[in-house]
């Protein structure tokens, strides 16, 4: 009620890749093979770990849960990305563009907060040892679970309705799909207070939780730094490589997507941001997890020769 009282607007056009539409055949085909590629990654994580007893630990439930939000990640802008290269310019209605917009920011403020709550995984288990089955316990991991998503729903949803009640003085979006800068060229008039809407979204959604972050690993290097032996601080970092890994990956792009200065913002280096943090990064994940997590590469190898 509120998206079709306060805008005139009723349809968008996305205007995707049309500045390389002669690349189109060429992006639908690397674009679909890679969705399918990372539905069948993280699918294949997810059952791997949900199948095996030794898993079945707050690190692997906290991996299993990216997994999911990695996949639900990608279904909210791969199949819109796919249209736009099949026919083109893209009409969208209003209420799919503002759903796109609000699941997008459900799910990646999510996937923020999620890996803030991996970090203190790690941070409880290797500083306090002896006692990180009491403190990691299930009730706390799915807490801190439910906490992740209750922020990003509320992130979604105050985020949408405040974009979409303003008025708006256009309908072409030139991205491929509703993002949030991008969509913030159609509003009427003054943008300050909608630009500053996005960074205070941003510092709370990215800058917050990786400032947790960035706590749990000093007081991790810092207690890994005093272990006694060699084979022990190895031991300990690899246990943390790939976490730090997907975090650098994901935070690197969308930080320099949400925390740059509008000025320096451009449609060209945008959409190569969107496309890095929204359809590499849940690619690499389960890549990262698997390849570097000996665990995991056990759990396959005993999964393989049961098949």
């Amino acid at each position: 009620m509120i998206l079709g009282n306060l805008s005139g607007v009723s349809e968008f056009r996305l205007l995707g890749f049309s500045e390389i539409s002669h690349l189109h055949p060429l992006l639908f085909v690397v674009l679909l093979s890679l969705y399918i590629l990372t539905l069948t990654a993280n699918t294949v994580i997810a059952f791997i770990i949900n199948s095996d007893n030794a898993l079945h630990t707050p690190m692997y439930f906290f991996l299993t849960q990216l997994s999911c939000l990695d996949i639900c990640y990608l279904s909210v802008i791969i199949p819109t990305i796919l249209e736009n290269l099949l026919v083109g310019t893209v009409s969208i209605s209003q209420t799919r563009c503002a759903m796109q917009m609000f699941f997008f920011l459900f799910f990646g403020v999510a996937e923020c907060f999620l890996l803030a709550a991996m970090s203190l995984d790690r941070y409880f288990a290797i500083c306090y040892p002896l006692h990180y089955t009491i403190i990691m316990n299930s009730r706390v991991c799915r807490g801190l679970v439910a906490g992740t998503y209750i922020c990003g729903a509320a992130v979604g949803s105050v985020h949408t309705l405040v974009t979409f009640s303003s008025p708006l003085c256009g309908s072409a979006i030139d991205h491929f799909f509703c993002e949030i800068r991008p969509f913030l060229a159609l509003l009427c008039g003054n943008t300050s207070p909608s630009e500053i809407q996005v960074i205070v979204v941003a510092v709370f959604a990215i800058l917050s939780p990786f400032l947790l972050i960035i706590y749990s690993y000093i007081r991790i290097i810092s207690t890994i730094l005093r272990m006694a032996s060699a084979e022990s601080q190895q031991k300990a970092f690899s246990t943390c490589s790939s976490h730090l890994l997907v975090v650098t990956v994901f935070y690197g792009t969308a930080g320099s997507m949400y925390l740059r200065p509008k000025y320096s913002y451009c449609a060209s280096v945008d959409k190569f941001l969107s496309l890095s943090y929204s359809v590499v990064t849940p690619l690499l994940n389960p890549i990262i997890y698997s390849l570097r997590n000996k665990e995991v590469k056990g759990a396959l190898r005993k999964k393989w020769r049961k098949i």
